[in-house]
């Protein structure tokens, strides 16, 4: 039986149930057909107002209504799916701002928490909000950070080598949340890599190291230098050197010195950057972009040039490598302009063309007390 070409639109009023190619509008989400509308007062129906029917020859007919019936299932589909999608987007920006709510007083708690725990013990303490330190920390026997590794990197800012610092993760990920949600967003909480201490464990820990039971690993930490002039802030996990603009293209050279003389080869680069991180910071951003973690207590420095143009095979093996605790990195900047992002995006410094930049661990180390399995690490 041969159906008949019909026009993709095909409407079916839900009540005269006379099907219509057009002068069809929806009322309520269903299609109705003209003279089927709701009228108004001034409206008038006008002469010659025929609806164009869709009539089918007799031996025909029931292919035809099978596929109006068809094509108006399409329409309500496509418009299900709309609101579907659309719902669904509202459902999860509903559960990312719940997150975070959530997020927020479970980390009040702990500052709550361990707050209770130190006004119990025959010491005295201050609380401190990160956003107000200004000043170098001193005449202290431990400073306790109440975040995750992001509050103890902005902590270690201000400490040099003769106060010890304990890390307190105030929302550790949960691996069972961040599968359940993996197909709305990412709900991992906070980072807490450098912390040796949660609210479960905080007063144990706390008391070891009051009893002296516990002391503190060194972390080696990186000195900057430009123009010969040392920057007033060590790095604790990495210095990443680029344009201010991510897209730019950035000219530099590079190349190790010992004592003072150079002992690899001159590299020049055409790139989008270059990045040199510590021990502590190359299982962060380091190990995404292709490094490696290296041993917490190395001395040592890791370096790689982020995407470089056409890299020469002479010099290709040179463009990811390791800094020796007795070398340093001696680099000349020939952009016009340049930044010098240091531990993420909260401490920047300017460098121009013709600057030269000098990276080293010879910096005070940070005494921190670690978490066991990184100890565990370290010992093998």
């Amino acid at each position: 039986m041969r159906v008949k070409k019909l026009f993709f639109y095909i409407f079916k009023c839900f009540k005269c149930q006379n099907f219509y190619r057009r002068s069809v509008i929806w009322n309520g989400g269903l299609p109705i057909c003209f003279d089927c509308r709701p009228r108004q007062r001034s409206e008038f129906k006008p002469e010659g107002d025929v609806p164009d029917k869709c009539f089918a020859e007799k031996d025909n007919g029931e292919e035809t209504i099978a596929v109006a019936v068809k094509a108006l299932g399409r329409v309500h589909f496509a418009a299900a799916t709309r609101r579907w999608h659309i719902a669904h987007r509202k459902h999860q920006a509903f559960q990312v701002l719940s997150f975070m709510e959530k997020r927020y007083q479970v980390h009040k708690d702990a500052v709550n928490f361990c707050q209770d725990i130190l006004q119990k013990k025959n010491v005295e303490w201050q609380a401190i909000l990160c956003s107000n330190l200004s000043q170098p920390i001193h005449d202290v026997d431990l400073v306790v950070t109440v975040g995750g590794d992001g509050t103890l990197l902005q902590a270690s800012r201000f400490m040099d080598d003769s106060v010890p610092v304990l890390g307190v993760n105030s929302d550790p990920t949960q691996t069972e949340e961040v599968e359940e949600f993996s197909n709305d967003f990412d709900a991992r909480r906070s980072t807490g890599y450098l912390c040796a201490a949660t609210v479960r464990n905080f007063k144990q820990i706390l008391d070891n190291i009051l009893e002296g039971h516990i002391i503190p690993s060194k972390l080696s930490r990186m000195s900057i230098y430009v123009n010969s002039e040392l920057l007033s802030v060590n790095a604790l996990n990495d210095a990443l050197i680029a344009h201010p603009c991510p897209a730019a293209v950035t000219w530099f050279s590079f190349r190790i010195r010992k004592d003072g003389q150079p002992c690899s080869p001159m590299v020049n680069c055409k790139s989008s950057g270059l990045r040199v991180s510590t021990a502590a910071g190359s299982t962060a951003a380091m190990l995404s972009a292709g490094g490696f973690a290296m041993p917490i207590v190395s001395k040592d420095l890791q370096y790689m040039v982020r995407e470089p143009m056409l890299p020469r095979a002479a010099t290709a093996s040179l463009l990811h490598g390791i800094v020796r605790c007795d070398e340093s990195m001696s680099i000349g900047w020939f952009s016009e302009e340049g930044m010098i992002y240091i531990d993420g995006s909260q401490v920047v410094y300017s460098v121009r063309h013709g600057d030269t930049i000098e990276l080293s661990s010879n910096a005070p180390v940070l005494n921190i007390f670690l978490p066991n399995h990184l100890l565990l690490k370290a010992s093998m």
